[in-house]
């Protein structure tokens, strides 16, 4: 059997400079003495580039980063001619060639356009089938899995079967080090990235899968709560200033009504009805699941409803509150925590924690908070309502009473 003879060289063409002065980094296969040139995507300046060795200098960080990137290229294309010697398929520098750049197999799909795929078709199912906050966070998922991959791997992408659990690993070490994100944010970037892996292994385009030892859970997190002599001194309390008198309107609205963020920003008229006995409700959908809440309105709540009656941003939007961004909602509840002397972390998730644990200690039952909240059953209530001090009192009050011994 005749010798396969092979090498690999990089090489600039300086007669190609970009506005930038930079010339177009090249690699060189020749397989017994033919020869075949690809791009690999790179630029560098040429005086940064080394000729005779067929790399960068690296007296730059940007020469060495290149040379890592060379180096990465250089181990493909050997596996890929290793590979292709022990099927007893066709070597040429041209099939080399093809098979690294995807071309000889239309199955072999990358990472980064099955993601942008997924995300694509959440763009357009945005309002329909995924709320507006879901597809920003695939987005911000996409563009963490890109930063990533440019960080640890020096590709802007990568084939799917060259996916690994190492890969995997990487990504929640680089999710915790570099981006400084927390074990619960890290756990819910990479779910976010297991969907689309699990997309790729459902075509068929992935054999391995890369998550398949891989578990994640999330740590328990106790959010704050205002208890009830709080919320009464915030909702008492005098404020001068316009936005924050709005903010603390809106939040104290939502500690009584148990509203999210987002359907108290679209609560419109049509969504107050009046029952056969004169009792107003709230019928609204979740836009997060789409299942109905049903809030009776408590006096107080109405009382904050009429402030706004008449206001301009609510006649011309057509809504019953002049809700703010989430963000100036959370930034303006810090100051607000502060002038009410309350030493708690304020946010508007904050006061759907408040309403289930009020409405669960003054006596209500899980399933009808349940059904207020929109919860589809009572286990994602409990991940909302906390044990009072005052709710243990009242049942060993009750306990002590019924173990009374008689005289």
């Amino acid at each position: 059997m005749e010798r396969t003879t092979f090498s690999l060289l990089f090489y600039i063409r300086r007669n190609k400079l970009n506005k930038n002065g930079e010339a177009p980094v090249f690699m060189r296969l020749t397989v017994n003495g033919q020869r075949a040139d690809a791009s690999v995507k790179r630029f560098i300046a040429p005086r940064l580039w080394n000729t005779a060795k067929g790399k960068a200098h690296e007296k730059t960080r940007e020469g060495k980063d290149l040379n890592l990137y060379l180096d990465a290229i250089s181990a493909n294309i050997l596996r890929i001619q290793r590979d292709m010697e022990l099927d007893r398929l066709e070597v040429s520098a041209q099939t080399i060639l093809d098979r690294y750049l995807g071309k000889t197999n239309s199955d072999r799909h990358t990472l980064m356009e099955v993601f942008r795929a997924h995300n694509d078709k959440c763009k357009a199912l945005s309002g329909i089938s995924f709320a507006p906050g879901t597809v920003i966070r695939y987005e911000t998922s996409l563009r963490l899995t890109g930063e990533f991959m440019r960080n640890t791997y020096k590709k802007e992408d990568m084939y799917l079967d060259e996916l690994s659990a190492q890969f995997v690993e990487d990504y929640e070490f680089y999710l915790k080090t570099v981006r400084k994100c927390c074990h619960n944010t890290t756990a819910k970037y990479l779910m976010n990235f297991k969907k689309i892996i699990r997309i790729a292994l459902a075509k068929g385009w992935l054999k391995k899968d890369p998550f398949a030892q891989i578990r994640f859970h999330l740590e328990p997190v106790e959010r704050d709560f205002l208890e009830k002599h709080e919320l009464k001194i915030l909702l008492d309390k005098k404020i001068e200033i316009v936005r924050l008198a709005q903010v603390r309107d809106i939040f104290g609205f939502c500690c009584l009504t148990g509203l999210a963020f987002t359907d108290v920003q679209q609560l419109k008229p049509e969504h107050i009805v009046t029952d056969i006995n004169g009792t107003k409700w709230i019928r609204k959908a979740r836009q997060k699941t789409r299942n109905m809440c049903n809030i009776p309105l408590l006096d107080a709540a109405r009382k904050i409803l009429a402030r706004y009656e008449d206001n301009p941003y609510c006649q011309v939007h057509g809504v019953l509150l002049p809700v703010c961004s989430n963000q100036k909602m959370n930034a303006y509840l810090k100051e607000l925590a502060d002038i009410c002397g309350i030493r708690k972390n304020l946010s508007t998730h904050c006061a759907r924690h408040t309403f289930a644990t009020l409405t669960l200690a003054s006596g209500a039952t899980i399933e009808n908070v349940a059904k207020m909240l929109g919860h589809a059953n009572t286990n994602m209530t409990r991940h909302y309502a906390r044990i009072l001090d005052s709710s243990i009192v009242r049942d060993m009050q009750t306990v002590a009473k019924n173990m009374a011994l008689e005289s």
